[in-house]
């Protein structure tokens, strides 16, 4: 899912006050789940491997809380530009980086295409991103839209109803927006000061200036912008549902860890967002640092060996480090793989003591620890133990023993 040869960059305005928000905090600094929304946003467009740079355009007064967010999260490709006293402004701010080079950090490529997205929509996909992507690149800009849920009215100088709009011809526009680059700074340049001032539509803009008719691309119901305060409400309630919906299995290199890794792979993934890697725990993987600074909360360890207290230090602090328990209690679920013949399930009472005190230290972190044990056979066998609730499926069968 890649944007054949094209540089693709993405301009964030991130610069309003948030007043229909209420309160003193600026909408796109709120916080959910303890992350603040911007990061939402700014992690969306970072997930994706094509985008080279992100431009978060704010006022001049939350350039440090910027910079500071990026840094706690450890965001990577990110600018941060001074924003204007308008949101167009704003955006032409952001893209005078990439024409004029003004970026002190580092040297930033012109791009071929750019994305501009609202900071304060935080859910977008990668999917309807290429998708603008693409028709921009073939008819100079793209846009999201979706079907108006009221019908537009407008009414007379008396106040009362002067007509209405018929709500089947009629789109509501959306965000993310994409432009060839070339296309969308030339329509800022040309554009007059009541524009810059008073617009609010960057594909209007590129017609009224450059003649260039965008193409509407249908979005997901997922694209809104968080005005309200009950917007907020609304987010954090779908950012709590989407956690609990995703997990990622570490394991071993070794084959039959890795297998059985797909096997669970394979009986989870109809019911739950799942991704699978396979690390040595004791080199220092980016990948793995780059899951724990991400958005998922709950993971699958597993392992065949006897004690693997260290490894699961190591994952421990690693989660540490990435501050993810800060934001949301994370699930750790240790797997114990057991391949030999025997078909008992039996842990050493030193080591079953060991773990739980080792959970109940790392519970005060906001780490919630578990552990399984799970006989692993090439193929199904029928196996019973008095009194332990076995599950059996593709060659696994599984114990738990929290």
């Amino acid at each position: 899912m890649e944007p054949v040869s094209a540089a693709v960059s993405a301009v964030l305005p991130a610069g309003g006050s948030g007043e229909r928000l209420g309160g003193a905090t600026p909408k796109q600094f709120c916080g959910l789940q303890g992350r603040p929304l911007v990061s939402y946003a700014v992690r969306a467009m970072e997930r994706v491997s094509w985008i080279s740079d992100i431009i978060v355009v704010v006022s001049p007064e939350n350039i440090e809380t910027m910079k500071s967010i990026i840094e706690k999260y450890g965001h990577k490709r990110v600018t941060v530009v001074k924003g204007g006293i308008t949101r167009h402004r704003s955006i032409f701010n952001g893209l005078k980086v990439f024409a004029e080079n003004q970026s002190s950090n580092r040297l930033l490529q012109k791009p071929e295409v750019v994305i501009i997205h609202d900071a304060v929509r935080p859910f977008v996909e990668e999917d309807i991103l290429l998708k603008v992507v693409m028709a921009a690149k073939e008819h100079g800009a793209a846009g999201a839209i979706r079907p108006l849920v009221s019908t537009v009215i407008a009414s007379g100088e008396d106040g009362c109803l002067d007509h209405s709009l018929e709500r089947a011809r009629y789109r509501a526009s959306e965000m993310p927006q994409a432009f060839l680059f070339d296309i969308i700074y030339q329509a800022y340049q040309q554009c007059t000061d009541h524009d810059l001032d008073y617009g609010t539509e960057c594909l209007h803009l590129a017609l009224k200036y450059c003649k260039t008719n965008a193409k509407l691309v249908e979005g997901t119901a997922d694209l809104w912008k968080v005005t309200y305060k009950r917007d907020l409400y609304a987010a954090e309630s779908i950012i709590k549902d989407s956690l609990s919906q995703q997990i990622c299995i570490i394991t071993d290199v070794k084959e039959a860890v890795v297998q059985a890794g797909f096997l669970l792979h394979e009986s989870l993934k109809n019911q739950v967002k799942v991704e699978a890697i396979s690390i040595s725990l004791s080199k220092n993987d980016s990948h793995l640092q780059n899951i724990f600074s991400g958005e998922c909360y709950n993971f699958l360890c597993i392992n065949d060996k006897e004690y693997a207290t260290e490894e699961i230090q190591k994952l421990v602090d690693m989660l540490e480090k990435s501050n993810v328990p800060l934001l949301y209690p994370v699930v750790l679920i240790l797997v114990h793989l057991n391949i030999s013949e025997n078909i008992s399930f039996s842990i050493g009472l030193e080591e079953l003591t060991k773990i739980k005190k080792f959970a109940r230290e790392v519970k005060k972190k906001n780490i919630l620890v578990y552990g399984l044990l799970i006989q692993y056979k090439k193929f199904p066998l029928n196996c019973y133990a008095s009194g332990l609730p076995i599950l059996s499926r593709g060659g696994l069968e599984w114990v738990l023993f929290s």
